[in-house]
């Protein structure tokens, strides 16, 4: 019997959907297969509340009804979408996001009803697709590159599953990995300080070679970009700073189709054979926004990152956290509101000192602070600087 194109594509897109799901998940426990894939692909935001990648949506074995009921549920959905909707749907689930696809625009008040639930269809994707653990809409973030993100058209809303990310809300804080003194936020008698961690996390001035790139670090007020990225290998900065100004910015080392920093086309000197793993496992990299409330992290890669910043902490606080970020999360690496209440503009003193912006770093893969080896981001295979223009 000839099967049409479009149940194919169905069938293509069913096979496609993440592990980790309830059935899964046991069954991979009971026979003592790993579950690192199904880690990697459906994390969750460790912290507080107990949930850990992989974990938060373990349950039952389900059972073949419901796992039939929803097979049945997504085979409907999807032989709803055009031809043509189907193709750019299994591009974007197969190129896991690598791939920019367009939105999938479909009717905004089209819930669909699993068991006793009732699921937004760009949940109930995600679900299937991203996120067998996924539990409200209030748990997923829109990128800026989706159509629905500016609401461009109320009367459809984009289902496509990587124009979503999963949101990491600090109310379960992540796992911390090191505390630092926010002594560093407070400027130095250095005529020309930027507040980094390089190396103790305290306020250094700037060395030939390390930020003077004065074409970049242009004097505050200066708004043709609105932040300035280092990218570092150990101690040793690796290739120029990259200004940024358009809203969004991708930075990674292999990357199937996209603009941005591609940190694979620099010329580095480093031979450690854990520079060159690390480097390796980059691959999709992160997305920097700059949006209205802050500056947002979405992490694209198959890994954890790490990030301290000086506004993911409570303000009081004299101490800083390093954040673990799953694969699919997004969070807020930096909140101007907050940023305000730590320059004190009550302070007269404090005003008269030169300031030239915040910064944020971020490792990818490998963590740093107590419980490493690694005590200070400057032994980190491959790290980030980010430098804001305030």
């Amino acid at each position: 019997m000839f099967r049409t194109k479009r149940s194919v594509l169905v069938r293509r897109l069913w096979r496609s959907r993440a592990p980790g799901g309830k059935e899964e998940e046991v069954a991979a426990g009971e026979s003592g297969a790993p579950v690192a894939e199904a880690e990697a692909r459906a994390p969750a935001c460790g912290g507080g509340c107990g949930c850990c990648p992989g974990k938060a949506g373990c349950g039952g074995r389900a059972s073949a009804g419901a796992e039939a009921e929803l097979k049945a549920l997504i085979h409907a959905v999807l032989k709803r979408l055009k031809e043509r909707q189907l193709e750019e749907l299994l591009h974007a689930v197969e190129s896991r996001g690598g791939v920019r696809t367009p939105c999938l625009l479909l009717p905004a008040k089209a819930d669909s009803r699993l068991g006793q639930h009732w699921y937004p269809l760009p949940m109930l994707l995600c679900k299937v697709f991203r996120w067998p653990d996924l539990r409200h809409c209030s748990e997923v973030k829109r990128l800026c590159c989706c159509e629905s993100y500016s609401k461009a058209h109320p009367e459809l809303v984009c289902c496509n599953p990587h124009h979503l990310s999963r949101l990491c809300e600090l109310e379960s804080p992540p796992p911390p990995y090191s505390r630092y003194s926010m002594d560093f936020l407070k400027p130095s008698d250095c005529p020309d300080s930027v507040p980094s961690s390089t190396e103790t996390g305290r306020t250094n001035c700037l060395a030939s070679g390390r930020l003077s790139d004065s074409q970049v670090l242009q004097e505050p007020g200066d708004w043709s970009h609105w932040c300035v990225v280092a990218y570092w290998e150990e101690k040793t900065r690796v290739g120029r700073l990259y200004s940024v100004q358009e809203p969004s910015l991708d930075i990674f080392y292999d990357l199937p189709q996209g603009n941005g920093f591609c940190l694979g086309q620099l010329n580095s000197e480093n031979k450690s054979q854990l520079v060159q793993k690390v480097r390796g496992k980059i691959g999709y990299g992160i997305q920097l926004t700059r949006e209205v409330d802050g500056v947002w992290v979405y992490n694209r890669s198959s890994y954890p990152i790490f990030i301290k910043s000086a506004t993911l902490d409570n303000p009081k606080s004299r101490m800083l956290l390093v954040h673990k970020l799953f694969p699919g999360f997004s969070i807020k690496a930096f909140d101007y509101e907050k940023a305000y209440s730590l320059q004190r503009p009550n302070d007269h003193e404090f005003m008269q000192q030169p300031w030239t912006g915040f910064t944020f770093q971020i490792s990818f893969v490998k963590g740093w602070g107590q419980c490493y080896t690694r005590q200070f981001i400057s032994s980190c295979p491959c790290w980030l600087e980010v430098i804001l223009n305030n």
